[in-house]
C-alpha cells in the first residue's frame, strides 16, 4: 500500500514539474506547446492541490517537490498581479486603446464610444478591412482623431496629433511617429498584429513576426507597442521583446492576468494576448480592458505619462 501511494504521489507531481521546468526553460520549438504555454496561469493555480494530494497520500518528498513547483508558478505570476512602481515621468499623457475588431464587425458606433469615453489620443486597430475602415470613417471617428496610417494585414493607426512615418513597418504592423505636443520629441507608436498560431506551420510565421518587432530605444525615441501579439507574458519570444527596454501596461498596474481573447463565448479559458508595451521610461498611470461587441478579442486601454 505504502508503495503505490508514493506512485500515486510522484504521478501527481510530475506533469505540474514538467510543465514548471519546461516553462522557466523558455523553450517553445514545437505548435502544440506554444498554445498550450499560454494557459500556464491555470495551470499554475491547479498546481496548488498537488502537496495537498501528497500530505493527504503521507509522502513527504513528493509533498516537497509539489510545493517547491507551487512556488516558482507563484514567482513566475506574482508580477503579474502585484502593481511597479513607476518612473519619474513629468511629460504629457497619452491615452492609447488597442482593438482587434474581428474583420471589423465590432460596429462603428461602439468604436466611437469607446474612444470618447475614454478620450483617446491613438487608436491602433486590426482586423480593419477596407469596407469597415470606410464605414469607421463615416461615422465620424476623424472628428475624434483625424490623423491616420495604414499598414498590412488590416492594420491601421489613428490618431489626435499629426503624425510622419519613419520607414517601412513591419508585417501586420503600422509604425509611425506621433508628435505629442509638450512630449519635447517624437514619440514612435506601432500598432501591431502579428501571426496567430493557430494550426501547424504558423508557429514559424508567429515566431518571426514577433522578432520583427522594433526593439526599445531607453537611450533614444519613446517607443510603444499596441495591439494583438497573439502572445502571452508565458511565451518567451514576447519577454524577449520585453527585455529590450518595454514594460507591459497590465503587468504594472498589477493586472496582467485580464485575460483578453476569447471574448465570444466559446469554450476556452482566457489568456492575455493584446498588450500595450511602453518603453521603461514612461509611467504607466491607468489600464483596463473593455468589451467590444461582436469581437472574440476585448480592447485594453494605457494611461500614460511620457518622459
Amino acid at each position: 500500500m505504502g508503495r503505490w501511494k508514493t506512485v500515486v504521489a510522484w504521478v501527481i507531481v510530475a506533469p505540474f514539474a514538467l510543465w514548471a521546468a519546461v516553462r522557466l526553460s523558455g523553450w517553445d520549438a514545437t505548435f502544440r506547446w506554444v498554445q498550450l504555454v499560454s494557459f500556464t496561469p491555470y495551470v499554475a493555480a491547479a498546481s496548488v492541490v498537488v502537496p495537498v494530494i501528497a500530505l493527504v497520500l503521507r509522502r513527504r518528498a513528493p509533498a516537497v517537490a509539489g510545493a517547491a513547483v507551487v512556488a516558482v508558478f507563484a514567482a513566475l505570476l506574482a508580477p503579474r498581479v502585484v502593481p511597479d512602481g513607476e518612473p519619474r515621468a513629468e511629460g504629457p499623457e497619452l491615452r492609447v486603446l488597442a482593438a482587434n475588431l474581428l474583420f471589423g464587425r465590432t460596429p462603428a458606433a461602439d468604436v466611437l464610444r469607446l474612444v470618447r469615453t475614454l478620450d483617446v489620443d491613438v487608436l491602433a486597430l486590426s482586423e480593419l478591412p477596407s469596407p469597415a475602415k470606410d464605414t469607421l470613417e463615416k461615422a465620424g471617428i476623424g472628428e475624434y482623431l483625424p490623423y491616420s496610417q495604414d499598414g498590412t494585414n488590416e492594420t491601421t493607426l489613428y490618431s489626435a496629433y499629426p503624425l510622419k512615418v519613419p520607414g517601412p513597418s513591419p508585417a501586420g504592423a503600422v509604425r509611425a511617429q506621433v508628435e505629442v505636443p509638450g512630449a519635447g520629441g517624437i514619440v514612435e507608436v506601432v500598432a501591431v498584429h502579428t501571426c496567430a498560431p493557430l494550426y501547424p506551420g504558423l508557429d514559424q510565421c508567429w515566431r518571426d513576426s514577433q522578432a520583427a518587432l522594433p526593439a526599445a530605444t531607453p537611450d533614444g525615441a519613446v517607443r510603444v507597442l499596441a495591439g494583438d501579439f497573439n502572445a502571452t507574458l508565458d511565451h518567451a519570444t514576447l519577454r524577449a521583446v520585453l527585455a529590450t527596454g518595454y514594460r507591459d501596461a497590465a503587468e504594472v498596474r498589477g493586472a496582467a492576468l485580464r485575460s483578453t481573447w476569447p471574448a465570444d463565448g466559446r469554450p476556452l479559458p482566457g489568456v492575455a494576448i493584446d498588450h500595450v508595451f511602453a518603453d521603461r521610461r514612461v509611467a504607466v498611470l491607468g489600464y483596463s480592458v473593455h468589451t467590444l461587441p461582436d469581437s472574440d478579442h476585448r480592447g485594453v486601454f494605457a494611461l500614460l505619462r511620457l518622459p
